[in-house]
């Protein structure tokens, strides 16, 4: 619902309110709550225009704020102190409860957000995983969430690109401050970034990656505008894009990776340990310890080695479990590939195998489109799987990437929960149900808590053989092994940053508990260096959705229906953890009283 909209009803409310001595204050508590909701929402896109762009809110597509200015940043600490002070003006107990729900999101949103602003983070911009200009080369390909439909799309994203320029400028001086005070990179990271600028510094400007759109005029674009458009992005590309990345990548090979740490830890920064534990809180959502992170990891690959150790027999193999290890990353049978289209036919594949199972276990089911892709060549090599969301109107579709940097060694053995975890029924039924549900407010449609959202994608991954999956036990493998996966992270997070382990401890820790190729372990390993505790999120979110299924099993018994759990867990979009278990508990009680 638009603000204009908003504004209207709550006129149309307060004036009511005036009017008569019948109705209830929680009503004018309730309409004023609504207006904060609206507000914060539409206030929130102009500080996050990218998120308006991804969630098909188009009016800041020619807009990239300077987010890692000092400026933007006290700017943010104002935005959300304001919204804590409004938020103290209302009643909760007045409101009902979602929207006393809504309450307790938007005070964590804003406690979470000011926590974060405390840390310095704008003084290591760069890394070779997360950071803006990975994204921005994404979406530059013109495949992403920038529409490219008009003449004016194209044009709004040149502007973007004059103040993505601005913001590369501003990055470099920001570590040039970063490598006084000690904030850099570990030098491992900084190595990573170097090759992934230097594809982006040269020409011919119509190989760039960043002349895609080009390659996409529509066809009822006229003449002109073909050729007026196409001189501009050639203008673009040799005037601007191509010498930021140029002095991008000299910046730092020569400046930069000298001064950077041969730590691999955050603790080794500044004030690293309470940065470590903010991002725990932040990442999942709890009070857990880095202890207890560490320790709950230990707990988990214990248990899985076990079930693995029952495959491995199973299957006949003479030898150790590394032995096992070893033969499932290097057996032939499981790279069968000669192209990649053939990966990608093989998880649509997947979809329509487990499509008849699908109803049994949901009665919601999103509407917006999905389509499984290949990751974009440039940042293929260092990318893993992943899920891009649809936008809020449904006119983009959800997107599964796949990297396949080498089809000949392609292994496909986690296939099947790979497609459970990134595609459906994880992260696309997850986002894009909570996207459609024009019930919630809408800053609650864009939210994302990844211990909620990765814990549901982990759980969906348990799902397969009630989905008429992992048939072969080389897939139920795969599974044991993604989730061995997410159980190792816990452990090698916690101990790089908080016990001082070294990128090669976390490497051997792996390689010794884990199938993943060596070459994907270190690109792993270096993704929890460059954000710590982020991989946290995953294992941490799947064992508490699964101790809440187990709960309401246990409670509930033979009137436990497993479509109304999952009813419960998807229709409030994400939460939480502590939120997510409350609202089971409320619906397990009031199960018990019918």
């Amino acid at each position: 619902m638009r603000l204009a909209l908003y504004i209207f009803l709550l006129s149309a409310i307060m004036f009511s309110c005036n009017t008569s001595t019948t109705t209830p204050e929680g009503d004018t508590d309730r309409a004023s709550f609504q207006a904060i909701l609206a507000e914060y929402y539409q206030e929130r896109l102009q500080h996050y225009p990218m998120e308006a762009t991804m969630a098909g809110d188009n009016r800041y597509n020619d807009t990239l704020t300077l987010d890692i200015s000092e400026g933007h940043r006290a700017a943010l600490r104002s935005f959300y102190n304001k919204y804590l002070d409004r938020l103290a003006s209302v009643r909760r107990a007045t409101l009902d409860e979602s929207d006393q729900m809504s309450f307790d999101i938007l005070k964590w949103e804003c406690n979470i957000n000011l926590e974060g602003l405390t840390f310095p983070t704008h003084l290591t911009p760069i890394d070779q995983f997360w950071s803006l200009q990975l994204t921005i080369g994404q979406w530059a390909s013109g495949l992403s969430a920038q529409p490219f439909k008009t003449p004016e799309d194209y044009d709004h994203w040149l502007s973007r690109l004059e103040d993505f320029s601005v913001w590369c400028d501003t990055a470099m001086v920001n570590m040039n401050k970063g490598m006084k005070q000690g904030y850099v990179l570990p030098k491992m990271l900084a190595l990573k970034v170097i090759p992934q600028l230097a594809v982006l510094s040269h020409g011919p400007a119509e190989s760039h990656l960043y002349y895609g759109p080009i390659n996409q005029l529509p066809n009822d674009f006229t003449a002109e505008e073909k050729e007026e458009l196409t001189a501009k992005y050639v203008t673009m590309i040799n005037e601007t894009i191509i010498p930021t990345f140029q002095t991008l990548h000299d910046f730092f090979k020569e400046e930069y990776l000298p001064n950077c740490r041969e730590s691999t830890g955050i603790t080794d920064i500044p004030n690293g340990k309470a940065y470590y534990d903010y991002q725990i809180k932040h990442f999942t959502t709890t009070s857990m310890t880095a202890e207890e992170v560490f320790d709950l990891g230990k707990k988990e690959v214990a248990r899985l080695l076990s079930e693995m150790e029952s495959v491995k027999a199973e299957v006949g193999f003479e030898g150790d479990l590394k032995a096992f290890f070893e033969h499932v990353r290097s057996n032939k049978k499981l790279m069968p590939y000669d192209n990649a289209q053939a990966v990608i036919d093989d998880f649509n594949g997947i979809h329509q195998r487990m499509k008849p199972a699908l109803s049994g276990l949901f009665e919601l089911v999103p509407k917006t489109a999905f389509e499984v892709r290949r990751t974009e060549a440039f940042r293929e090599a260092s990318a893993s799987a992943e899920y891009q969301p649809g936008s809020l109107d449904g006119t983009r579709p959800g997107i599964f990437y796949v990297p396949i940097p080498d089809v000949k060694n392609y292994n496909r053995y986690s296939d099947e929960s790979l497609f459970l975890h990134e595609a459906i029924p994880g992260h696309h039924y997850q986002i894009s149900l909570q996207q459609e549900n024009t019930d919630l407010p809408e800053f609650r449609r864009a939210l994302w808590y990844s211990a909620y959202g990765e814990g549901w994608a982990l759980y969906s991954e348990s799902l397969g053989k009630e989905l008429a999956l992992y048939e072969d036990p080389y897939q139920y493998f795969g599974m044991l092994g993604a989730e061995m996966h997410r159980a190792v992270r816990l452990v090698v997070d916690a101990g790089m940053h908080s016990r001082q382990w070294t990128r090669e401890q976390a490497i051997q820790y792996s390689l010794e508990n884990e199938a993943e190729s060596e070459a994907s372990i270190i690109s792993e390993i270096e993704r929890y260096m460059a954000m710590p505790a982020q991989a946290l999120s995953y294992k941490v979110g799947q064992l508490k959705i699964r101790a809440l299924r187990k709960k309401a099993t246990d409670q509930l018994g033979a009137r436990f229906d497993i479509k109304q759990f999952h009813n419960i867990i998807l229709s409030s979009g994400c939460v939480p953890l502590n939120i997510l278990e409350d609202k089971i508990d409320q619906w397990i009680a009031l199960s018990d009283t019918q």
